[in-house]
């Protein structure tokens, strides 16, 4: 049983160089290397495979020193790199740092190809000669295999080939896929042996050397002709670059604008546009967010819903295209290996070869709770800022098909909760966004006994009900509005007398089995009151249970109570702080009037982004507090960039400024605007809703923010509200 979707038992890639185009992405050390040896996740992957799991560039057979590397265009990476102390055996030395070394690597995704170029300067004062060589491994290793979750060696590799001075990979995979790499350069290797590239490099003083790379990943049936490299050598990569740019910044082009007087704050948001304009991914015509490299380049359901629904307010046109590519893919049929059922919303869509082998079921897998309600709610919640019912009227059927589900799903006892309990060997424990086998716990350290109801699944149910209602009754179906609204309130009455803890003042982290309640205080009922279903006096003392110290780090608001049994500061989901987490968090906070409480949590993540490479966010952090590191310790295999994290912040923006959409009437208010503390000026530039937009500025005041509607275009009325 895979049972967890834990990231990966494999060493730290906390500091790895990630650059990513559509499906295709690569996954370096600092220094441009990927070990040829180890449990590690570095690699170039294509297709849920690691094409190239080694890839060592020696001088002289020694590493070169990395001075400095980055990714921040997220489709090329750079790297400079200088040389050891090199001698040779006619007492000839190359003294340390006189060699400069640039690598410059570039996907180019639509061509399934890597372009590099290695530009080598004698920076001495006489000639240099040295070898160079450039070792290569080839795994084709599924996406499962290096993650270490499942140990299966299926398909038969051909022994690597030299011809021409090219190298070829070749493997026969078990879904009668053929993968090739294949690997050319320019110059042409002066030796080759196995799988090792030798270089004679001349350089006079003062002078330039350059040798470019060009790595093609193919994949195909058995049946088809062998495509060999089609690409050559390139040692110019300058109008591929130019050409990525412009895409890039087209689509960045396409998003609401935003500036504040915040250096750092700027930096964050334009890093977090930038990586998920590097995270979409297509299936199809279709595109969607990628949930997160290197672990997660995929569709999921969850993941992809949620990231969509954070950017809205500055994106809402894959929100679209998400929700139509789930819907082609819902449930039609009852598999338990699968997991699917009729009306279900699909949890994760694999490639790989264990995939299209049957070897786990991945390929199209059902196995999460939240999805189904959570496709509802962004519905729901696209429409209000675009005021487009012709999606709800294209997806109807898949909608009904939606509600059905969670009405029969897991509520064997009519009890009238939304649960799970897993049908599959292959499946997971769990099924909400702590998906980890140990993430739902009892207060004495025990596992959960399914089925379970999550406290945050029951408020997904609840906001997503009422805002299918509102759609139906634009539609003049006020009947079915008025059923779902009573469905939602009926919830809502039950789950704040059964899921409430009086002794801790706050919600349950869910029901397990014969409905009892899991007393542990954890993050889970935040996401609960981002969706109203709490009451009023409840819902503010889980707010202030939310912020003590035991669950407050200092850079947000952990997973677990660091005074519960289970608490682990590493553990995935039993300590750790999540910034998406606590973004829909904070806005559950300014729902029940602590903006207080919001803002602490927005300047936490704020900070927290300060410490990390080019202000990008991971995945998750260290529960340590903040009194004791003062920078955020590292989760050792998080991924980055993730896209719900990526679009935590901001979300974070759109909360706590108050926006509050509503397309169809041409309105948008504004509610208690609020800055944070190291934020004094805020301005959205074409801020759509419906088929209108505005320019909008914020200004701090001393008991809150003043709002100044510089432009309106289009049929729009601006309301603001204290």
């Amino acid at each position: 049983m895979l049972a967890k979707r834990h990231p990966a038992m494999v060493d730290s890639i906390a500091g790895a160089i990630t650059v990513k185009s559509l499906d295709l992405y690569y996954v370096v050390a600092s220094d441009a290397q990927i070990p040829l040896k180890g449990e590690h996740g570095f690699g170039l992957y294509f297709h849920d495979c690691r094409f190239l799991g080694g890839y060592r560039m020696a001088l002289a057979g020694l590493a070169p020193i990395v001075l400095a590397s980055t990714a921040q265009k997220g489709y090329a990476a750079l790297f400079e790199l200088t040389n050891p102390d090199l001698h040779f055996e006619r007492e000839e030395t190359i003294p340390k740092d006189e060699l400069g070394i640039r690598w410059e690597r570039i996907l180019d995704a639509r061509q399934r190809c890597v372009r590099e170029v290695l530009t080598i300067q004698n920076f001495g004062y006489q000639t240099h000669g040295f070898p160079l060589s450039m070792q290569f491994r080839a795994g084709f290793e599924d996406i499962f295999d290096v993650r270490g979750l499942v140990r299966q060696d299926l398909g038969r590799p051909q022994r690597p080939a030299w011809r021409e001075g090219r190298l070829y990979f070749v493997y026969h995979g078990a879904d009668r896929l053929r993968r090739t790499a294949t690997i050319a350069f320019s110059p042409q290797p002066d030796a080759t042996h196995e799988t090792t590239a030798e270089f004679r490099i001349d350089c006079p003083a003062g002078e330039t050397r350059t040798i470019a790379v060009t790595i093609e990943l193919n994949e195909c049936s058995e049946e088809a002709e062998a495509n060999h490299l089609n690409q050559q050598p390139t040692l110019a990569l300058g109008n591929l670059a130019g050409n990525l740019q412009a895409g890039s910044e087209e689509w960045l082009e396409q998003h609401t604008k935003f500036d504040s007087d915040s250096l750092l704050l700027n930096g964050i948001v334009e890093r977090s546009l930038r990586d998920l304009a590097m995270l979409r991914s297509d299936l199809g015509s279709r595109e969607y967010f990628a949930a997160g490299v290197p672990w997660f380049v995929a569709l999921f359901g969850r993941d992809s819903l949620i990231v969509a629904l954070e950017m809205l307010a500055f994106q809402p046109e894959i929100a679209a295209q998400t929700l139509r590519l789930l819907a082609s893919y819902q449930g039609h049929r009852t598999d338990r290996w699968r997991e699917e059922q009729p009306g279900k919303i699909l949890h994760e869509l694999r490639v790989g070869e264990l995939a299209g082998a049957g070897n786990v079921p991945h390929a199209r897998f059902y196995g999460t709770v939240d999805a189904t309600p959570l496709f509802l709610l962004l519905l729901g919640r696209y429409a209000a800022w675009t005021g487009d019912i012709g999606l709800f009227r294209e997806l109807r059927e898949p909608v009904e098909r939606a509600l059905g589900w969670i009405a029969r799903a897991g509520d064997d006892h009519g009890e009238g909760y939304l649960k799970y309990r897993s049908t599959s060997e292959s499946g997971l424990v769990n099924q909400g966004w702590k998906d980890s086998p140990d993430a739902i716990v009892r207060t004495d350290g025990g596992i959960a006994r399914p089925p379970i109801a999550l406290v945050e699944v029951q408020g997904y149910v609840f906001a997503a009900k009422h805002a299918i209602a509102d759609l139906y009754e634009r539609v003049g179906e006020r009947e079915r509005a008025r059923q779902l609204r009573g469905e939602a309130e009926r919830l809502r009455t039950r789950f704040n007398r059964d899921f409430w803890c009086e002794d801790q003042g706050i919600f349950a982290l869910a029901l397990e089995a014969r409905r009892r309640p899991l007393g542990v205080v954890s993050s889970n009922p935040g996401q609960a009151l981002w969706t109203g279903i709490a009451d009023k006096d409840k819902g503010r003392r889980s707010v202030r249970r939310l912020m003590r110290d035991d669950m407050f780090s200092g850079w947000g608001v952990r997973t677990l109570s660091a005074a519960e049994r289970r608490y682990n500061p590493v553990g995935y989901h039993l300590g750790t702080v999540w910034p998406h987490d606590n973004a829909l968090l904070a806005a559950g906070c300014r729902r029940y009037g602590e903006d207080d409480a919001a803002l602490r949590i927005f300047t936490a993540i704020a900070e927290a982004a300060m410490h990390f490479r080019h202000h990008r966010l991971p995945e998750a952090m260290a529960g340590f507090p903040r009194k004791d590191f003062q920078v955020p310790v590292h989760y050792p295999v998080a991924c980055h960039p993730q896209a719900w994290v990526a679009g935590a912040v901001p979300f974070l923006v759109t909360t706590c400024l108050g926006l509050e959409p509503d397309a169809f009437a041409g309105r948008l208010r504004i509610a208690r605007p609020r800055l944070p503390d190291f934020v004094n000026r805020i301005t959205l530039h074409g801020l759509r809703v419906g088929k209108a937009s505005a320019d909008l500025e914020f200004r701090r005041t001393a008991d809150g923010a003043e709002v100044n509607i510089q432009q309106t275009r289009g049929q729009l009325s601006v309301e603001v509200g204290g």
